[in-house]
């Protein structure tokens, strides 16, 4: 069995969402990377429907995880 060289750590259904993801985790010093399957860029209609990957390496996994979750949570009413 192979080592993994990337994972996913989040599907968008948007590239600019993916993108704004990536920059977020740049500035925590994090490498990512988008995956996708829109036919070079002349289906942008298939990102929502197959959904854009963000990845990262399994070393980063964790920590991006908790970085992308870090505002999800809602407040105490």
């Amino acid at each position: 069995m192979g080592t993994e060289v990337e994972v996913v750590v989040e599907t968008f259904s948007d590239k600019a969402f993916a993108e704004a993801a990536v920059s977020l985790l740049a500035s925590e010093q994090i490498d990512a990377w988008i995956r996708s399957d829109d036919a070079g860029g002349g289906l942008p209609n298939l990102d929502f429907a197959r959904g854009v990957r963000l990845m990262v390496a399994p070393a980063d996994e964790a920590r991006a995880r908790a970085i992308l979750n870090s505002g999800s949570e809602e407040p105490d009413a």
